[in-house]
């Protein structure tokens, strides 16, 4: 069965204060229709501007990542959208009455957990995936900074961070499914350097940051006097700072720091618009790579819209051979136009067409320069689809399938000697009465060679 959408079952509510401006906000995730996606809604704004969660909008990446749009922005998005990653949240909308989610523990747990027990409700649309189908790569060279997608049948991201300190090096982290997001990835809280602290105060950040919400890395020995500087400047007296990670509680994972750069790429990801299948591999990895990285893959999402080619390795078992086809369809030489069918389920068929210099009609079509005629690519889309709406009936050779209208069609691109012809049909509406409703797609490698809407009925044989 086809995977579905799904949005929040009801209204969740998260208030706490945010971790660089200190306003205390109040974010609630509410359910949005099927291809609504993730937005934002400033509430306490006039007009109630909408912020859409899409890499194009992010407007900063120093220290989180903020998204404007319409006159608005919101901040520190990326912890939120990772949990609603990991729990396969396609659409909400999540109003807020002011600039910044709450941090609320630093980490994704908060709102993993609160998510997961309101629940989740599917909506009456298909996900729909970005597939990596080739290596997509970002890179800084001079940070030594990389972000790699490699094509994969699943979500996979492995993370290496790496620091000139002498505690936090060289660490790795990685995670291969996101039903592991929960165990492995929820709890890693964000973390920041003691030297960077004044910075950050001096930059009028982390007001709303503490040892409760964030690790503290001491990579040198301080003095006192140092330590009660950094106090002042944060109005936290009695602070204590020795080497080593400060943090309350102690670290949940050895390598928590990089298990949160981890956490930070999955929710940045988000703003592709879409879940993506593919394996992401992420070499000293920040807002700022994980948003450009999220770009690169909206510019691939605008310049391929519309209809993909199914991935389909040609040269695998098929589902159907020729000899089992012959079994099902009535069709014979020089009429019989499909090879093989890679897949099948019982709404969608995905069927071959190898097209040789051997078909009788490139003899007239045109001798000096061969080209299928159209309407038998409609007639090979056709066959495809009798044998999806065939192969469910007993006794499919005392039945044929008859057209009855044709619609929408667009020829793309010609259809020569040697090109491979892969059909993917889909039922628009479950075959009621012999009537058999077809979206349906023809490919030569990624290109889109014909589109049509089929109606035939299964007829019995006398």
């Amino acid at each position: 069965m086809a995977e579905k959408q799904k949005t929040v079952s009801q209204d969740v509510v998260f208030v706490g204060a945010g971790l660089h401006t200190g306003v205390e906000c109040k974010a609630v995730v509410k359910a949005a229709a099927a291809g609504e996606g993730i937005k934002f809604k400033r509430v306490d704004l006039d007009n109630t501007p909408l912020i859409p969660a899409l890499a194009e909008n992010v407007v900063d990446t120093a220290r989180g990542t903020m998204l404007g749009a319409n006159g608005a922005t919101v901040s520190t998005i990326e912890h939120l959208l990772a949990a609603l990653c990991a729990l396969h949240i396609d659409n909400a909308l999540i109003e807020i009455n002011g600039p910044e989610i709450p941090i609320l523990k630093g980490n994704a747990r908060p709102f993993f957990d609160a998510l997961k027990q309101a629940g989740t409700t599917e909506l009456d649309a298909e996900r729909e995936y970005f597939e990596v189908s080739e290596k997509i790569v970002y890179s800084e060279p001079e940070r030594g900074v990389e972000i790699v997608a490699y094509p994969s049948d699943t979500f996979k991201v492995d993370v290496k961070i790496n620091y000139d300190s002498s505690l936090l090096r060289s660490q790795y982290a990685s995670l291969d499914c996101l039903c592991k997001f929960e165990e492995e990835i929820a709890d890693s809280r964000t973390f920041c350097f003691f030297k960077e602290i004044e910075q950050l105060v001096q930059a009028n950040l982390i007001k709303g940051g503490d040892l409760e919400n964030a690790i503290v890395i001491v990579d040198s020995e301080i003095s006192q006097s140092d330590v009660d500087t950094i106090a002042n400047l944060l109005n936290k007296k009695g602070l204590v700072a020795k080497q080593g990670y400060v943090s309350n509680p102690d670290l949940y994972f050895d390598n928590e720091p990089a298990r949160h750069k981890l956490l930070d790429v999955i929710g940045d990801l988000m703003l592709v618009g879409m879940p993506i299948k593919g394996h992401i591999i992420a070499t000293i990895p920040g807002h700022k790579a994980n948003t450009e990285f999220a770009k690169l893959i909206r510019k691939q999402i605008k310049s391929h819209r519309g209809p993909q080619a199914p991935r389909i390795d040609i040269n695998a078992t098929p589902v159907y051979d020729i000899n089992q086809i012959k079994k099902i369809l009535p069709h014979r030489y020089p009429f019989q136009l499909v090879d093989k069918v890679m897949s099948i389920t019982d709404t969608e068929i995905v069927g071959i067409k190898n097209v040789t210099n051997n078909e009788p009609f490139f003899q007239g079509h045109f001798p000096e320069e061969p080209v299928m005629p159209g309407v038998l690519h409609l007639e090979a889309m056709a066959q495809c689809g009798g044998v999806l709406a065939l192969s469910s009936v007993e006794e499919p050779e005392r039945w044929s399938t008859y057209f009855v209208s044709m619609d929408k069609i667009k020829f793309r691109r010609k259809v020569v000697p040697g090109d491979v012809l892969v059909f993917k049909l889909k039922l628009i509406s479950p075959i009621r009465r012999g009537i058999v409703h077809m979206s349906c797609l023809a490919f030569v490698g990624d290109q889109l060679a014909t589109e049509a809407e089929l109606m035939a009925q299964i007829v019995k044989n006398k």
